[in-house]
Formats: structure tokens, sequence, C-alpha cells
């Protein structure tokens, strides 16, 4: 009886993986900027961004579930996470929307991979806005940062042969800034270009 050949496993790298670009940046760079300019006595309350929360509204999913299905692989290939469906709540008839439907999809990203993504975002995916003279620097009051970009062709993980339709989307950068001018600062010193 013939031995099998033991099928060849791809050897992982030894040891952690390496830090983000940017967590490097806004730990050796940041964090000092921040707490000379605050002056924040403890490291806690110096802000940092907690998550990222990409969401597309899909209301023309009622009537065509194809476009649901674009709008998932879309953020699925942005982000490298399975994005999840965002169902109605009550329904609403002059939109032929009833109670659970699915009209949405979303994405949260922590860690590691909302380093990568603000990474990528900031300096990739902005710079190729159209006409791009900076992002407005319009707060929630709480510290948190939204902002809606009109199609997703700007990210360059976006193959412009394989996109049906452009699908605009809403971004969130949630923060433990106490405040608009800390969150504002934050994140100008990670790179994002505020309009003057």
């Amino acid at each position: 009886m013939a031995k099998k050949k033991d099928k060849a496993v791809p050897e992982q790298p030894a040891g952690p993986r390496p830090k983000p670009r940017l967590r490097v940046h806004y730990e050796e760079a940041i964090v000092p900027a921040l707490r000379e300019k605050f002056g924040y006595d403890n490291p806690m309350r110096i802000p940092r961004p907690t998550k990222v929360v990409l969401n597309m509204g899909m209301g023309r999913a009622t009537q065509n579930p194809k476009l649901l299905e674009g709008a998932l692989a879309d953020l699925a290939t942005i982000t490298g996470q399975k994005p999840v469906k965002t169902l109605a709540k009550k329904s609403i008839s002059n939109f032929k929307i009833r109670q659970g439907m699915a009209i949405g999809a979303r994405v949260t990203l922590r860690g590691e991979r909302m380093w990568e993504f603000l990474d990528r975002f900031i300096n990739l995916a902005l710079p190729r806005l159209r006409d791009f003279r900076g992002v407005p620097a319009k707060f929630s009051g709480s510290g948190d940062y939204t902002l809606g970009l009109k199609d997703q062709m700007v990210f360059p993980e976006i193959d412009y042969d394989k996109v049906d339709a452009p699908r605009g989307m809403n971004l969130t950068i949630v923060t433990t800034a106490r405040n608009d001018e800390e969150s504002r600062e934050l994140l100008k010193l990670m790179g994002m270009p505020f309009r003057r």
C-alpha cells in the first residue's frame, strides 16, 4: 500500500504580526503631541479611535435584491471583513418596506483592521475623490466624526469593471475624545485633510 504524500502547508511567519503603520505613528508622535497640547495627566484620557463603522443604505433593495448582494460584496472587498445586513425596524407603506426586510449593509472595524483601514482611507482613498479640497470639519458634538461618500470607487480595492452601480456610504469614526476640539486635533494629527 502506497503512502499518501503530505500536502504542503504554507508556513506562518514566526512571531507576532507587525503593528499597523498608523498605530505606530499614533503611539510615537500623536500621543505626545496631544498630551502636550491638552495637558493630560492620565494616559487613559488621551483620545484614540475605538471603531470605524461603514454603512450602506440600500432602499432600492426591496425591489431588486441583487443590489444588496453587490453592496455586501463591495463592503467585504473594501474592509476585508464580512458585512451584516441591516433590517428595517418598522414597516413604512409609502416606501414599500415591511418590518424585517433587508435594506442595507454595515461593517464595524476594531483593532488592527481599524488602524489598517484608516491608514488606507486617509492616504489612498481620500486623495482619489474628484475635485477634492478636503473633508468638512463638522463633528457630532460628542467627538465622533461622520463622513458621506458618493460612490465606492474611491477605494483602490474596487475593480472598475465589476461595478454594476455606484453606491454611496457613510463612514463613522468613533473616538474616546470628550469633545469635538480633541477629536478634530486627533484626526488632524492622523492625517485627515480638513477644509480650511
